[in-house]
């Protein structure tokens, strides 16, 4: 098998029928497609049922609870075949002929993963979503693309469907994500592949539809999966620092991290009263749990507004607190 997309699916029965018509389009002998039922509450189920079998090498998959995002897509991957890996959020589509000129790429560059851009989708509106590594079509050392800090890197790209990879990096375990993340799994996914991987490029292929916005279980204000970002940011702050090259990487990691709590204290009006206060605590924890100088060096390198905010929780979190 050439290529295997593996395809989580929870409560996405009213988008199953685009993304099939898209995968019509997108057919090989040599690709499967392994959709993973993740024991929704709605038609999704039935609807698998009677749309799967109109797309020749698909496979369904049935988890008996729900497990997560994280969960279905390694359960994906124990049942996947293909020399070449990709997944696929079964509310987003192709265009036509998109995934064999993914696999025609990243055979010809012949490196281990490549990534691309997408297309975001938000209601009618489309936008362009271009990867921040602007060296195309070049194989290059992953590492290399995770600094500097202060500007978007690839690690700032997490997005796993938007690319394909090697198999050889799942057999290394590279490929696996943190279950007991159900959301922002792909931040820490993405760090350690590109810590742990050998070559990469970015390619110029758009393709691949991704749409924003889509209602969910995250809209309740007090739904604690919120916060995994800082569970995320977390691992990935404590796996860096066990890196070899922890010294050139940490400020990065740094800078990453307090650039997700700023957007997210920013932000912190949409959630409850009692997760407001557990999102300004936990931020205050992950700031101490910092490198100080490391810290204080991102800070001074970084925006001021963003320096302004992070200093107050640094040095009065309750003010932030009253204002919320």
């Amino acid at each position: 098998m050439k290529l295997s997309v593996i395809i989580p699916c929870y409560n996405v029965a009213g988008q199953l029928p685009t993304l099939v018509r898209s995968l019509q389009g997108n057919l090989r002998h040599d690709f499967e497609f392994i959709f993973v039922e993740d024991c929704s509450t709605d038609h999704t189920p039935a609807v698998l049922d009677q749309l799967a079998g109109d797309v020749p090498g698909a496979r369904v998959v049935r988890h008996d609870t729900n497990l997560g995002l994280s969960a279905a897509r390694n359960t994906g991957l124990v049942h996947a075949d293909g020399t070449y890996l990709t997944w696929l959020d079964a509310d987003d589509w192709l265009g036509h002929g998109y995934l064999e000129q993914l696999v025609r790429m990243i055979e010809r560059l012949g490196c281990e993963f490549v990534r691309t851009d997408h297309v975001r989708v938000t209601g009618r509106r489309r936008t362009v979503v271009r990867s921040p590594e602007t060296r195309r079509n070049l194989v290059l050392p992953p590492r290399g693309a995770i600094n500097p800090p202060y500007r978007s890197t690839s690690v700032d790209y997490p997005a796993a469907w938007a690319g394909a990879y090697h198999r050889r990096l799942a057999e290394r375990g590279l490929l696996t994500f943190a279950e007991n993340l159900r959301t922002c799994a792909d931040r820490h996914w993405i760090w350690r592949l590109h810590r742990g991987s050998e070559s990469f490029a970015t390619v110029g292929l758009l393709g691949l539809f991704h749409r924003q916005g889509v209602p969910g279980s995250l809209s309740e204000l007090n739904d604690p999966r919120h916060l995994h970002f800082l569970d995320a940011m977390a691992m990935v702050l404590r796996e860096t620092s066990a890196d070899p090259e922890a010294g050139a990487l940490i400020p990065k990691a740094v800078d990453a991290f307090c650039a997700l709590i700023n957007y997210h204290v920013n932000k912190r009006a949409r959630l409850s009263p009692s997760l407001q206060h557990r999102l300004i605590e936990r931020s205050v924890e992950a700031l101490e749990s910092m490198p100080s100088d490391v810290l204080d060096q991102v800070l001074a390198g970084g925006s001021p507004r963003r320096r302004t905010l992070l200093t107050r929780l640094r040095r009065n979190p309750d003010s932030l607190g009253r204002v919320a």
